[in-house]
């Protein structure tokens, strides 16, 4: 009788988690997509002057996100700055969103950049207080606040809380609109820089790093299928040197 009775809880058991996968994996939702990119260059800095790919993979449950990033230069050589040579790059991220008045978006965001090319493998999490090394991650926290159709202004603000003795905060504004059948955004952003890491965003105090527009269209290819292009011109007035990049999406 006992093991009779064990078995109909572990038989139970399995029905409940079995039920409870089942409800999950309904609401749960999963998106893969990559950009083809002429340049990788982010918040105004030239990671990379090569074309890269970019894939991600992207799972959804409710507000809740979580995925990964990445960006792979299709050439070995990268001539681009001293101070931003990675050429390869995997980004593991997770987010909260939810409605405020059923209007206003506020998102919380962690982000773990890691750079396989770094030469530091990636189970390595020390930090600069650590006499062993830097560690291979740098963890990034932001907040992001988008307003309703009506007002599409969007505010967002990032600051890395492991493994930059220099705490480097980023801001940015973002505005978005409609020009005919074409996707049009402006966005101004800046960084408040750091004396003890200026490399991470080139400078050691606040400047405006990141100025431009993108400008999107998808363009038609069948009744059921139609391809995102991005064309963005970008401006980083404290290196005082402009980018025009053209993406596509699949």
């Amino acid at each position: 009788m006992k093991g009779g009775w064990n078995h109909f809880c572990l038989i139970t058991l399995f029905i409940v988690s079995a039920f409870n996968l089942s409800t999950f994996a309904q609401k749960l939702s999963v998106n893969v997509n990559a950009d083809l990119v002429s340049r990788y260059v982010w918040r105004g800095l030239n990671i990379n002057d090569q074309p890269n790919i970019q894939p991600a993979i992207t799972f959804k449950f409710s507000g809740l996100q979580f995925g990964f990033w990445g960006s792979y230069g299709l050439s070995h050589t990268n001539s681009t700055d001293e101070l931003h040579s990675t050429s390869h790059e995997i980004d593991t991220w997770l987010s909260y969103s939810f409605l405020i008045d059923n209007s206003v978006n506020v998102a919380a965001v962690f982000t773990d950049y890691y750079y396989p090319d770094g030469g530091i493998r990636i189970g390595n999490f020390n930090n600069y207080n650590d006499k062993s090394g830097p560690g291979a991650h740098i963890i990034e926290a932001g907040v992001t606040i988008g307003g309703p159709e009506s007002f599409p202004l969007t505010l967002s603000g990032y600051v890395n809380v492991y493994n930059d003795v220099g705490s480097n905060a980023y801001f940015q504004i973002d505005y978005t609109t409609k020009v005919d059948d074409f996707g049009l955004g402006f966005f101004i952003g800046g960084s408040t820089g750091s004396k003890d890491n200026m490399i991470y965003y080139g400078t050691e105090k606040f400047n405006l790093i990141n100025i431009g527009m993108k400008v999107s269209k998808q363009i038609k290819i069948t009744e059921g299928f139609s391809l995102p292009v991005y064309c963005s011109y970008i401006l980083n007035p404290r290196a005082e040197i402009s980018y025009l990049i053209f993406t596509v999406s699949i």
